[in-house]
């Protein structure tokens, strides 16, 4: 039987991987290559050229993802084992379900960066995009805002927030590796869909902070895993769009001065 002290191993297993994820962005974060790690570096990458920056910022969102989503996962991670109980490829599985939740996210990354380089071009292109560029922070920040109301939000959280009914309703125990690797890519597009929003505001303040990953990472985790952290939707979906009517009063404010 799968144990008390089984337990521990993999949950030990699974929290250093998740410390090499955070060591790995600290590293790269102090190194000569920490621009890569930040959005504002699109700048350097000619679409259909340049696809060894792309590779980079690829590879540095898959790691963001493994430092600040997998935390979020641990419930289900450690549910899936113990369901696997002494299986001999129970590792191998466990694997396949991680690369799939990884592949969900990462496919998500690569469509935000080439949707956050075509931004990056309007604003090239556009005097008045270039002029109140203020608008796109904004309207980012507005939009999470509006999401932490929106029923998608909640239904995504509630299959978040519960591991085992998940696990029921998605574990077919048929072609057990291809099994694995598709229940992680559909956990991980449930936590895209309630946390897609917050993890855009990334790209609003730089994907490199990694105080804004730690703050962001402990807020999914919250909501997601504590007993109360539904609860903490509202106040913070106020708390976006407070900001985003400060931000938006503040660029309004300096537009009208520069006009007149």
């Amino acid at each position: 039987m799968w144990g008390a002290r089984d337990n521990r191993i993999f949950a030990g297993l699974l929290l250093a991987l998740i410390a090499v994820a955070w060591s790995s962005l600290i590293l790269w974060d102090v190194s000569p290559y920490a621009r890569f790690l930040n959005h504002r570096a699109l700048d350097e990458l000619a679409l259909g050229s340049n696809y060894g920056l792309l590779v980079v910022f690829v590879a540095g969102w898959t790691l963001m993802t493994a430092a600040m989503m997998l935390p979020t996962s641990l419930p289900l991670l450690l549910g899936f084992r113990r369901m696997l109980g002494q299986r001999r490829e129970g590792g191998r599985l466990v694997a396949l379900l991680i690369v799939g939740y990884l592949t969900a996210w990462t496919t998500f990354g690569v469509l935000v960066h080439l949707a956050d380089l075509m931004v990056h071009r309007a604003v090239d292109v556009s005097p008045w995009l270039e002029r109140d560029s203020w608008l796109i922070m904004t309207a980012t920040i507005v939009g999470a805002g509006i999401f932490q109301f929106s029923r998608l939000k909640y239904r995504c959280l509630d299959q978040c927030r519960s591991p085992l009914s998940f696990l029921v309703q998605h574990w077919s125990g048929r072609r057990d590796g291809r099994a694995a690797f598709t229940l992680g890519m559909h956990h991980g597009a449930f936590c895209i869909g309630c946390c897609w929003a917050l993890m855009l505001l990334m790209f609003a303040v730089g994907t490199g902070s990694i105080g804004w990953m730690l703050v962001l990472g402990a807020i999914m985790a919250t909501e997601k895993n504590m007993p109360w952290g539904r609860r903490l939707s509202t106040p913070l979906g106020i708390g976006l769009l407070g900001l985003g009517a400060g931000l938006a009063l503040v660029g309004l404010t300096g537009h009208l001065q520069v006009a007149v």
